[in-house]
């Protein structure tokens, strides 16, 4: 069986290794640069491992017959092709990314949704690649993106165990890292289903399995890592109430702030399974055990 951990930049990720956090900004800097900066500062503030980011061409990736619908934005009324590519950043947003996380000591990489994103992202030599979910079955895109040599975490909300399977049998496990998912924004609890998630260590043994959350609150996403997962992602805002699709189902930052520092606690806490009686045990085993050993049970 291979070893489920993978090198990601100077991370290692997988089992035995600290749970990689992932911050996805994804579409929530709502165009602006400075939002994203901000949203940056936080996650590295958290201690997160990683932002994250969705790139787009906005012309293959959204249908013709949705392009010239008009639709209520942030800069007014206008069509959804328009409005798609104000939301988008560039080569140019993305140099000065580069640049800010590297300044800020955080890893970034980016979903893209189609192959020139792929190529305009690799530019910056990404630590690795997202697969957004809506791509699971994107089988082209999927490939074209595990040619660039990067790591790729592909995401598995919205798609049955068979596609899951497809995808993964398409693409090998050399390089690979599966999320479990379930695309609802936000999610409900009673779909969350973290139990998949042994689901999918088991069908997959030698590769590292984490979980991607949409929900409401931080409870679940402690209870993976509890179960296992070795990275978790995030969406991250710095209001729920901001205007956008994905905000309300975002953590803002002094909940990510927790969110970090619990998963640390909970590592903590999991220790190795092997047991052992601890130094701190000593003086209360002493002075409160009638009989101190078994063997002497045994001999009695």
């Amino acid at each position: 069986m291979r070893n489920a951990i993978r090198s990601i930049g100077d991370r290692m990720v997988g089992e035995g290794q600290p749970v990689y956090v992932i911050a996805e900004i994804g579409i929530n800097h709502n165009g602006s640069l400075e939002l994203a900066k901000k949203l940056i500062d936080g996650a590295a503030l958290a201690g997160c491992d990683a932002v994250k980011f969705q790139k787009r061409t906005p012309e293959l990736c959204v249908p013709r017959d949705q392009w010239d619908v008009m639709r209520d934005t942030l800069w007014g009324r206008m069509s959804y092709i328009d409005y798609r590519h104000l939301i988008e950043f560039g080569r140019e947003e993305y140099a000065e990314i580069d640049a800010y996380c590297k300044e800020k000591g955080i890893q970034w990489f980016a979903s893209c949704w189609d192959e020139p994103s792929v190529d305009l992202i690799n530019e910056f030599d990404p630590v690795l690649y997202k697969a957004p979910s809506a791509s699971l079955t994107d089988l082209d895109l999927l490939r074209h993106t595990m040619a660039t040599g990067k790591p790729l975490m592909i995401s598995t909300g919205m798609s049955t165990m068979e596609e899951i399977e497809t995808a993964v049998d398409a693409l090998g496990t050399d390089n690979l890292l599966i999320a479990h998912s379930t695309s609802a924004y936000p999610c409900d609890l009673n779909e969350l289903n973290l139990r998949m998630l042994d689901t999918l260590k088991s069908r997959y043994p030698g590769t590292p399995i984490g979980y991607s959350g949409h929900e409401t609150g931080l409870a679940p996403t402690w209870a993976a890592v509890s179960m296992g997962a070795t990275f978790i992602e995030r969406h991250i805002t710095l209001d729920r109430a901001m205007w956008g699709s994905d905000h309300a189902a975002s953590v803002e930052l002094g909940g990510l702030y927790r969110l970090v520092s619990n998963i640390r606690d909970i590592e903590k806490a999991l220790g190795d399974g092997v047991k052992r009686v601890y130094e701190s045990e000593l003086a209360p085993k002493k002075k409160l055990r009638r009989v101190q050993t078994v063997a002497a049970v045994a001999s009695a």
